[in-house]
């Protein structure tokens, strides 16, 4: 009886490991726009120096739809949010790498046509 419950536990403990970040974020949905999925990310994320105007040394804006699309098309945003965590040029600079997720969400929302 002893090894039963011994081994019953262990399955139950082992059986409830997350093996990885995708599973706590969510996926991403299906129909994305800015003002419901990206603005937040980039509000979140981005406007410590991405305001307006633009502080601690960041080069441009992100406080508009404009802002971001043009980032994107222009600027190379999308490369800079993707490299890996502590890769040179890498933002949110100095911080943690967005989660992947929230990326997929903004590469989406470009090659949907960066709806509103």
């Amino acid at each position: 009886m002893k090894k039963l419950l011994i081994l019953f536990f262990s399955f139950l403990f082992m059986s409830c490991a997350n093996d990885s970040e995708s599973d706590l974020t969510g996926p991403v949905p299906i129909k994305i726009s800015y003002n419901s999925d990206v603005k937040p990310i980039i509000q979140s994320n981005c406007l410590f120096c991405h305001t307006n105007p633009p502080q601690n040394g960041a080069p441009m804006s992100l406080v508009t739809l404009l802002d971001v699309r043009n980032a994107i098309e222009n600027r190379g945003l999308l490369d800079r949010i993707s490299r890996p965590q502590g890769a040179p040029g890498m933002m949110p600079n100095g911080g943690t790498r967005l989660p992947q997720t929230s990326i997929d969400i903004i590469i989406k929302w470009r090659d949907d046509g960066f709806l509103d």
